[in-house]
């Protein structure tokens, strides 16, 4: 009875081992809740809150194809002919295309606080695009002097940060363009709105905009500027002054250059003033824009710009070797003015038309059409003429330049 009680007993123990495990080996933990992305409409089209947070998140960008042509070089390039110098040495200058793919990343990422919205959000370019570069210059009439510039054009790819900020409560801190700029919301709606200049843009910023709700809104930025401009100075040592291109508006003491505006908009339009304070050159600016919108179709706008800038008379000759030195008012003599107006056509085109006169007599004039071929793919071709641009010679010249753009927004 013993040795059977005993092997009853081991086999009871062995069935319920067996069925122990035999338990576990069937089990399946229970799965984690699936959370599918949830649309986030609060600040508008394309933002979804990121898994797991209350932060809304937005990717978007475009992809980007230009080409330009112009006379003397303006808006395409000029390069000279390569197997004319090569075969028989003459200097053939030609003009040719400009071309320019962009690829442009944004990221925008959202948060509601007790302090306000925290933002941010930042942009990437990727370009390969052709530049224009100098070979030097060679002695074309025998003097034994160097005459003649031999430009040519290069392919280049190369990758820059157009927008990296952090914004909370109207406050913003981080690289983009100047505040001076952006408040007026640069110029008109055409591609070439800068060729008379009007502002400054890429910089470190720190910024405070207010928003009263009614309209008016106002802010003041620090900026440490950027840039290059033709300044003299002794190069070679040769006791003689050189042109040489420098960056001339970056700070160069602790002391920030200073924007600030004010303005109002309202359902017929607004109007927006803002100044500029170059701490490097201690020169001020300012600009004045009004907005009117004429029709449901029909927006226009005017913008003047002042600004003071001081001569340098560098060598002491009593002729001012350097002027019009202001980060602000980067625009040709004391003033400039600009205006233009947008005309939508159809829901899938646009006219677009901008003019702009300075100081210096320079005189410009740009027209394109937006058409909208397909939902998020866009074609705009864009003319454009110059007046009284001065040319190496140091007289006037006139210009005819075309450009057209490909971009697919996303």
């Amino acid at each position: 009875m013993n040795i059977k009680s005993l092997l009853l007993g081991s086999a009871a123990a062995l069935v319920a081992v067996s069925g122990a495990r035999a338990a576990d080996a069937v089990v399946v933990a229970e799965p984690e809740p699936v959370e599918y992305v949830r649309v986030c409409d609060v600040y508008g089209t394309g933002f979804y809150y990121m898994p797991g947070t209350e932060t809304c998140l937005k990717v978007s960008g475009y992809v980007r194809y230009d080409i330009g042509v112009g006379e003397d070089g303006f808006l395409g390039q000029q390069s000279f002919d390569k197997l004319d110098l090569l075969e028989d040495g003459v200097v053939d200058i030609n003009d040719t295309y400009y071309k320019r793919a962009r690829a442009a990343l944004r990221l925008d990422a959202r948060t509601e606080t007790e302090l306000g919205t925290l933002r941010a959000y930042f942009q990437i370019n990727f370009n390969y695009d052709a530049d224009q570069g100098n070979l030097g210059t060679i002695d074309t009439d025998g003097d034994g002097v160097a005459d003649t510039d031999l430009p040519f054009v290069e392919t280049n790819e190369e990758v820059a940060i157009n927008h990296a900020y952090i914004e909370l409560g109207g406050f913003l801190v981080g690289k983009t363009d100047s505040f001076f700029t952006t408040f007026t919301d640069y110029a008109g709606t055409i591609i070439n709105d800068d060729l008379i200049p009007y502002g400054p843009f890429d910089t470190h910023t720190i910024q405070y905009k207010f928003d009263a709700g009614n309209g008016f809104t106002a802010g003041i930025a620090l900026e440490e500027g950027t840039g290059t401009d033709d300044v003299l100075v002794d190069i070679d040592a040769d006791g003689d002054l050189d042109f040489v291109s420098a960056d001339v508006y970056t700070l160069d003491s602790f002391m920030p250059h200073v924007a600030a505006g004010v303005g109002y908009t309202a359902g017929w339009g607004g109007v927006k003033v803002v100044a500029g304070y170059d701490s490097v050159w201690e020169q001020f600016a300012v600009k004045g824009r009004l907005d009117v919108k004429a029709t449901e179709a029909l927006s226009l706008f005017v913008m003047a710009g002042w600004k003071d800038s001081d001569d340098f008379d560098i060598d002491g000759d009593g002729v001012a070797d350097i002027t019009n030195l202001n980060f602000y008012g980067n625009w040709g003599g004391d003033w400039a003015i600009w205006g233009g107006g947008r005309f939508v056509v159809s829901p899938k085109t646009a006219v677009n038309v901008q003019i702009s006169y300075d100081d210096f007599e320079n005189f410009v004039a740009v027209g394109n059409v937006d058409y909208e071929l397909v939902p998020g793919f866009t074609i705009t071709p864009e003319v454009v003429y110059i007046d009284n641009f001065a040319d190496d010679a140091g007289d006037d010249a006139d210009s005819f330049g075309g450009f057209l753009r490909f971009q697919r927004n996303f």
